[in-house]
């Protein structure tokens, strides 16, 4: 008969000798002492070895805060390869070899956490033989989330929720990637605040520790610290590390042998050469004798640094001075350049190219990852730092021909794009702006209106106030006033330039959302319009501000089993969710150009002052973009939108090769989208196919 459980011990000895475990009294050494004595690392092709804590030399104090009983929390700010998470491994060997007790591992999500589990903990005890004979055998106790070992402590993995979170005693616990949480678990509060109460029961033998780089933005840009190490006021981890005690790491200067803190803004490279060759000879200057410190120099600056907490000094002669600041959370934050694991080349290097992505595209994406992550720092976006005026923008006004009564497309321009934005009140209306996109990103803003009327007539055969909530027919006035519309080019050639793609707020008052799904499905299956393909050329939009991780634009299908299930969503309306921050960011910056290319935004001398009120009606905070004063600021939101339909797979703007661009996007006289007469329409027609004669003398 077959059993369900193997028996986990072959004798009684075994299982007496097991049971000892859980009664041996601790090993009186520190986490890093055990980490040195137990620990084997087996990194193939890197590095196969004991543990040393010289590598590291700043994780020693951080390891050993861990068992102390002068602390009841901890936090450490860093950027990415400096082995932050290092301690808890180390942690873990220590509790399961010396000085057993309860553990959780708390990831952002409950994949990271699975991650966490099998690159992380299952190697750990895969190469420390002495912490994978403690482990209690049999498969029912070693799993992905929950670990036994033999002397009786329980490690698990978790992600952050109430029910993870509560009514749980458990003296240890970890935060890993703290940034990466939600900021308020199911309304109790952030993670690290509810997992300290889960150690409240075990006092000063209760330890809860946080890590991770910075992710939140300043909240005030002109803030003036109060405090020598204090952080700029954001949220997350570094929120954590002002309510400790404040430590910086610091180096001795090796040729002035003053202490400082080594930081990017101490970094130099040179003016001249490329990007590689500037990254490649990139110094530190000692903010003391301005002398420079080369790379090949950190190890050693390393081996001799220290953690000095705010209101200290570490003195010429190597003493300690000053009243340090006390609390029950020892707080640690060292920046990039002092990272183990990063070169001052690859850091370097990826700001100088993030920097040139946010000068080509308005992009902050890049800069904000190697500010947090390669420098350790928190980000300021742009915007943020600088105040724009209504009369900036009017002031680069161009005549490009035509009026408001007549927009043209003006030259440069290559495809058009509308956005229409739902307005409610008691005059709704239909607000349209339409864009011409050039070469390099350059953006024209061609035409602005509102739709007020319907179709629908009154007792006087007059057309309807137009209410797209209400009445689902009033949406198919976008077919011939927006889908379908056409505008001239500004050659006299009596030619005309279609729509590429329409994009179309899908929220607001109850009742649009239902409306402006049903109108899509209605381009799709509507028999007058079959062939015209004009739901391919329609896109509902939706900015989302609270979804921190969401990418800069996602085309998905809503399903109606999820919440938004009232909008009559199942699942083949195609939506296209907008981060609506980064957008918004990437919008400001390039309302900030002054020069041609790479994004400027034109705007038609006959536009009125409206037009450059609601571009600069919102302003950038560390929650994001707010309108503030409650002004109009459909403008804003129309142009974000529009850049962000660049990003769709019907666009892909940043991928164009100009110089063998899509038909569509094409100069105007092979431009597809381009025809004769304000009534013509895309036939589908072919580009004359060359013969490879022709070919051959192209390339000669």
């Amino acid at each position: 008969m077959k059993t369900a459980n193997k028996a986990a011990y072959d004798s009684l000895e075994d299982m007496c000798a097991s049971a000892a475990d859980m009664v041996r009294p601790p090993d009186r050494i520190s986490v890093s002492q055990a980490a040195e004595k137990y620990r084997w690392i087996e990194n193939q092709g890197n590095y196969v070895g004991p543990y040393k804590n010289e590598l590291t030399p700043y994780n020693v104090e951080v390891q050993d805060i861990l068992t102390s009983q002068e602390f009841t929390a901890g936090v450490f700010v860093g950027p990415a390869q400096c082995a932050k998470t290092e301690p808890v491994m180390n942690w873990v060997t220590y509790s399961g070899i010396c000085d057993p007790a309860d553990m959780m591992i708390v990831s952002p999500t409950n994949v990271a956490a699975r991650d966490f589990s099998k690159r992380r903990l299952q190697r750990l005890y895969r190469d420390t033989e002495e912490l994978r004979r403690k482990l209690i055998p049999g498969r029912n106790n070693t799993n992905v989330f929950d670990t036994q070992f033999k002397n009786g402590m329980l490690l698990t993995l978790s992600h952050p929720s109430i029910a993870e979170l509560s009514g749980k005693p458990i003296p240890r616990l970890w935060l890993t990637d703290f940034d990466r949480m939600d900021e308020n678990i199911d309304g109790e509060g952030n993670a690290f605040d509810l997992s300290r109460k889960r150690a409240t029961t075990f006092r000063r033998f209760g330890m809860c520790f946080a890590e991770s780089s910075p992710g939140f933005v300043i909240e005030n840009p002109k803030w003036i610290k109060s405090k020598p190490h204090e952080a700029p006021p954001t949220k997350g981890i570094l929120a954590l590390y002002n309510r400790g005690d404040m430590r910086r790491w610091f180096w001795r200067c090796i040729h002035c042998d003053t202490p400082f803190e080594p930081d990017f803004k101490l970094m130099r490279w040179p003016d001249e050469g490329d990007d590689l060759h500037k990254s490649e000879n990139a110094t530190m200057e000692c903010p003391h004798c301005m002398e420079h410190i080369t790379h090949d120099h950190k190890h050693r600056l390393n081996l001799a640094g220290r953690w000095i907490k705010n209101g200290q000094r570490w003195e010429k002669d190597g003493s300690i001075s000053g009243v340090a600041e006390r609390s029950e959370i020892a707080s640690f934050w060292i920046k990039g350049p002092a990272a183990a694991f990063a070169t001052w080349q690859t850091i370097v290097f990826n700001y100088l190219k993030a920097l040139e992505d946010y000068e080509k595209t308005g992009s902050e994406e890049s800069l904000k990852a190697t500010v947090n992550t390669d420098q350790g720092d928190p980000y300021t976006p742009q915007a943020m730092m600088s105040t724009r005026l209504p009369e900036d923008l009017k002031a680069r006004a161009e005549n490009w021909g035509g009026s408001k009564e007549k927009p043209v497309v003006p030259d440069g321009v290559r495809y058009l794009v509308a956005t229409v934005d739902v307005q409610a009140g008691l005059r709704p209306a239909f607000v349209v702006h339409v864009y011409g996109f050039g070469v390099g990103g350059d953006v024209w803003h061609i035409d602005m209106f509102k739709i007020r009327k319907s179709n629908r007539k009154d007792g006087d055969n007059d057309p309807e106030w137009i209410d797209p909530a209400a009445y689902p027919e009033d949406w198919q006035v976008l077919v011939p006033q927006v889908l379908q519309r056409t505008y001239p080019l500004n050659d006299d050639s009596g030619r005309y330039m279609q729509m590429k793609l329409v994009g179309c707020d899908s929220g607001g008052k109850e009742g649009v959302t239902t409306n402006a799904y049903n109108f899509w499905r209605w381009l799709r299956d509507e028999e007058t319009l079959k062939g015209l393909g004009l739901h391919n050329r329609f896109q509902l939009l939706k900015g989302d501000a609270t979804r921190k991780n969401l990418q800069r634009y996602v085309r998905s299908f809503p399903d109606a089993q999820r919440k938004d299930r009232k909008a009559g969503a199942r699942g083949d309306v195609p939506v296209g969710f907008i981060n609506s921050n980064t957008m918004k960011d990437t919008v400001f910056s390039m309302l900030g150009r002054a020069e041609p290319g790479g994004g400027k935004v034109h705007f038609p001398f006959w536009a009125e002052d409206w037009l450059y009120m609601q571009l600069t009606s919102e302003v950038r905070t560390a929650k994001g973009w707010e309108n503030k004063t409650s002004k109009r600021n459909e403008a804003f939101d129309l142009l974000y939108y529009a850049v962000s339909l660049g990003i769709d797979e019907r666009i892909r703007a940043e991928m164009i090769d100009w110089t063998e661009p899509p038909g569509w996007a094409d100069v105007w006289d092979r431009n597809d989208l381009v025809v004769m007469g304000p009534d013509a329409r895309f036939t589908g027609r072919k580009r004359p196919r060359k013969s490879l004669k022709q070919l051959a003398e192209e390339m000669t």
